[in-house]
């Protein structure tokens, strides 16, 4: 008996792209369309490869909707897996969970969801594979759900379906948690997971899997994304494949920009970076992060006009490609030892230093920050917290200015 199963989780449907301010319009469009591009492109593979049938491992949806038109989409396309007579097992997350999710979602004849509050198994006898699993009934899941799953089919390929955080994973709240121990006592051939964004093999006996969210959505859920397709033989995993279906990329680049004396180096530099990072997207639109680092002698030009460095940092990073945008540009610089100085006699860095380090000017600082505060309706608002910043901040904009001005 062979087999091709996927298992996808973490689709997040009708969420939006966060922490993006692009300008360019045409561009920002196609970035919020993607999630639906990539579940699009998901099933087309899917078909190609002609799976035995189809694994959702929860957070199908980012919350409840508006109106029904995602879950519309998302019964469209499931649809074209029905038609071709591909079974469809659905498990409800965190995001989707009973308590989040409130309206009807998918017809039972386009596929069969395990249950919340209770577990569930699913028998595909033509194939002898038997599934089993439980969803979210409520958003916070605490309980330890992999320990009351039935036991395992005799002479079957069984196959744990779960939300998890098993024992942890940095960015991820710890609902349903779990040990791989408790998932290898079950006996299972295979965990079909969800809840991790990042793609993740945790062990291969059995197989315990994450595929990953579908398609990236902020700065933090970097490189390619997608599902898994799982090729079975004689009751056996024999291959686990990556299915890549994202339809655009974030990255981050950090730059040190010590090396560089000259603005025309560090553009060159930033192409040369942004152009890496557009192979290794293949073509997709590109939202990348831009951190510029390290003691430079341009320190004080980008503190004199950031929204200029901006334009010509993202007009090097679109040399590499038309379809890449800056998410956002940090500027963690700071002016070298060796400065050039105004003259031998006035040294207005040293005087901007004095200043900073005067506890009078400090006093004077946060008493004027305390006045702007009372004007302004955010409650808790500190400016104070981040004086020191600030402070820094005003100091190199000084002395850009009076660089800039030779005087």
């Amino acid at each position: 008996m062979r087999f091709t199963f996927l298992h996808a989780a973490d689709l997040h449907l009708g969420s939006p792209f966060r922490g993006l301010s692009l300008r360019d319009e045409a561009l920002s469009r196609r970035l919020a369309g993607a999630s639906r591009e990539a579940f699009v492109e998901l099933i087309d593979r899917a078909l190609e490869e002609k799976i035995a049938f189809a694994i959702f491992a929860g957070d199908i949806f980012d919350g409840d909707w508006r109106d029904a038109s995602i879950a519309l989409f998302f019964n469209r396309q499931i649809s074209r897996l029905a038609k071709a007579d591909v079974p469809i097992f659905l498990l409800k997350g965190n995001h989707d969970a009973d308590s989040v999710v409130t309206k009807s979602v998918v017809p039972p004849d386009l596929a069969r969801q395990f249950p919340t509050g209770r577990e569930g198994t699913f028998e595909l006898p033509e194939l002898r594979v038997a599934l089993h699993g439980r969803g979210f009934s409520h958003r916070a899941e605490s309980e330890n759900l992999a320990r009351a799953l039935p036991p395992p089919k005799s002479g079957w390929f069984n196959i744990g379906v779960l939300h998890t955080s098993l024992d942890g994973r940095p960015g991820h709240t710890p609902y349903a948690p779990c040990t791989l121990d408790d998932l290898r006592a079950k006996n299972y051939d295979y965990w079909a997971l969800g809840h991790v964004h990042a793609h993740e093999v945790v062990a291969r006996d059995p197989y315990v899997v994450f595929p990953g969210n579908l398609q990236g959505r902020n700065i933090r859920e970097t490189g390619p994304k997608g599902a898994v397709l799982v090729d079975v033989a004689d009751g056996q995993v024999r291959d686990l494949r990556r299915l890549i279906v994202d339809r655009a990329r974030f990255a981050e680049i950090a730059l040190d920009a010590a090396g560089h004396d000259d603005a025309a180096s560090l553009l060159r530099a930033v192409e040369a970076r942004a152009g890496g990072e557009v192979r290794e997207a293949e073509g997709r639109p590109l939202a990348l992060r831009i951190r510029i680092f390290g003691a430079s002698p341009l320190h004080v030009q980008f503190a004199a006009d950031p929204a200029r460095w901006r334009d010509e940092i993202e007009a090097a990073a679109q040399r590499a490609h038309e379809d890449v945008a800056i998410e956002r540009l940090l500027f963690e610089t700071g002016a070298p030892p060796s400065a050039p100085r105004f003259d031998r006699e006035f040294d207005f860095a040293a005087l901007l230093d004095a200043c900073l380090a005067d506890p009078g000017l400090r006093e004077a600082a946060l008493a004027a920050l305390g006045t702007i505060e009372a004007k302004i309706p955010a409650p808790g608002l500190s400016l104070g917290d981040d004086l020191d910043a600030l402070l820094r901040e005003a100091r190199d904009l000084a002395l850009a200015r009076a660089e800039g001005g030779g005087s």
